[in-house]
């Protein structure tokens, strides 16, 4: 091992030995220590936390887009007449799955004394089932029970609560679109039969989407053949926007067309969790500076004790920068050591988060995330090694920044002066 050790520059086998050997002053030996528990926990934290949030919005995209689809290109006055040519025209896009016509209108829906508003959009059961994942999400009942002329009717879980309905009940749906009569013009009115009911766990459509038919929905708002627009489904959801701007341009002159994609639907959504996530990370990464800048404090009192070692080595022949590399070694050890493990700690913990905290639950008798509050009850994670680089990287640079100071102060004794009194 000596062999080895000699191998190495002198200014960082004297760093090193620094850091192993048993110091006169524990109370160094016990800040140090403090230093790397504080790098490896605030690394560990950041890890972790940026994993479950990670996760969350993970989660929360997945079940948007349960409902909602990739893209939607849709006509003026919420109407598409040429919606089969369209169709065929897009669906060999790059990146396009599958595609699926829809109707979408505003409704009232009424039950005894219950009264809700929603929006209800007319499907293809089959088509639907290729361009979300809506079918995954039934409670009860089946998305194919939705048959043309049978007037069935699908509700979210809050909806079809408020409304105080179950399978087989019978509710009434109120088309905002009059039809005249002789009183006067009134609302068109058709009953239709619960036939299945979902819950996605996003407020918004749980209790707000009620589904039907297309060949229903064209009937109760007058649509004829016309449809509302199609959706898409394509194999890379992060594709969307790159596609949106080529379809753009492949239906430019054909048509007046809207078209749009998830990112641009719920943009302010995702723009929100995407900024938690950052002021999340900042705050962290705080805890990280702080336990960082405790090197500081450990290498000051350092270069104090070893003032006499410094003076004898400026004697023999060594340059200022060689007494700087030696700190500079001895600090950003720590910084590493405090680094690995935190990172470590973190990265196993991030990977069996979803198994540790349903034990912490069992052991403790608590549930963190309550099944009738929250609508995901569950601690989700979804580790990113991107983050993980980031993460460690900028805790070694704050670790290393930490080291310049006392490492230049050590650089500037004046030998005379440290062995006048020794």
């Amino acid at each position: 091992m000596a062999i080895k050790f000699t191998t190495l520059p002198y200014e960082i086998f004297v760093g090193l030995r620094y850091t192993r050997a048993k110091r006169r002053n524990h109370f160094i030996s016990f800040i140090s220590m403090t230093s790397m528990i504080g790098i490896g926990l605030g690394v560990a934290a950041l890890i972790i936390v940026l994993s479950v949030m990670n996760g969350f919005q993970e989660e929360l995209r997945t079940r948007i887009l349960g409902v909602a689809s990739h893209m939607q290109i849709s006509g003026v006055d919420n109407k598409l007449a040429d919606w089969p040519i369209l169709a065929k025209e897009v669906e060999h896009g790059p990146h396009v799955q599958a595609v699926a016509p829809y109707i979408m209108a505003q409704g009232m829906l009424s039950y005894g004394q219950s009264v809700q508003g929603a929006i209800v959009r007319g499907v293809l059961p089959v088509d639907e089932d290729r361009v979300a994942d809506l079918g995954r999400h039934m409670r009860a009942g089946k998305l194919t029970d939705l048959k043309e002329g049978e007037f069935g009717i699908v509700l979210g879980a809050e909806l079809a609560q408020s409304l105080g309905v179950i399978l087989g009940d019978k509710v009434v749906v109120l088309a905002p679109q009059g039809q005249f009569t002789p009183t006067g013009i009134v609302p068109r009115i058709k009953q239709f039969r619960v036939v299945g009911i979902f819950q996605i766990g996003m407020y918004e459509y749980d209790a707000g989407l009620a589904l039907i038919h297309m060949a229903d929905a064209a009937k109760l708002y007058r649509m004829g053949t016309d449809v509302s627009g199609v959706r898409l489904k394509l194999d890379d959801l992060f594709a969307a926007p790159r596609v949106t701007t080529a379809l753009v341009a492949q239906l430019q002159g054909k048509g007046n067309y809207y078209i749009s994609d998830w990112t641009e639907q719920h943009a302010n959504f995702f723009r929100a969790v995407q900024m938690e996530k950052r002021v999340m990370f900042i705050i962290l990464a705080l805890i990280v500076a702080v336990a960082a800048f405790n090197i500081v404090s450990t290498l000051v009192m350092a270069v104090t004790d070893k003032r006499a070692d410094i003076a004898i080595m400026r004697t023999f022949g060594a340059s200022p920068s060689s007494i700087m590399q030696i700190f500079i070694v001895q600090g950003a050890l720590i910084g590493v050591i405090g680094t690995v493990f935190g990172a470590i700690f973190g990265v196993v913990i991030a990977l069996n988060i979803e198994t540790i905290v349903p034990f912490i639950e069992r052991s403790l008798g608590i549930q963190f995330l309550a099944k009738d509050v929250y609508y995901i009850s569950e601690l989700p994670s979804h580790l990113l090694w991107g983050d993980v680089a980031v993460i460690t990287v900028m805790s070694f640079v704050l670790s290393l920044l930490a080291t310049l100071y006392p490492s230049w102060r050590a650089a500037r004794i004046n030998p005379a002066e440290a062995l006048r009194y020794e």
